[in-house]
């Protein structure tokens, strides 16, 4: 594994750690309005961290040279992290099979 695939994981690992970690703190608290926030401000660092400034090189231009190209990579990325989660389907799902 390289440095950037692990500093990926450890990113996540260490959202998924501060969710838990604010549930755990607020007992009480709605869940789904912890993760919209942690949605919210992980879109906003991702949208600072792509600006097209903040890359050096023409080539790693692609898919960030407008504001309308980032919002579809960050759409696309969002969309394949769902696919790959474990929590995508659950068994309370409106279309979940029942036997």
């Amino acid at each position: 594994m390289n440095d950037d695939d692990q500093l990926f994981d450890d990113a996540a690992d260490q959202v998924v750690d501060l969710g838990n970690e604010i549930a755990d703190a607020n007992p009480d608290a709605d869940l789904w309005a912890i993760a919209d926030g942690l949605i919210a401000g992980a879109v906003h660092f991702w949208l600072y961290a792509h600006q097209p400034e903040s890359i050096s090189h023409e080539d790693d231009l692609e898919g960030h040279r407008t504001a309308a190209e980032r919002l579809e990579t960050l759409t696309r990325l969002l969309h394949e992290s769902a696919l790959e989660s474990e929590y995508l389907h659950s068994p309370h799902d409106a279309d979940a099979g029942r036997a």
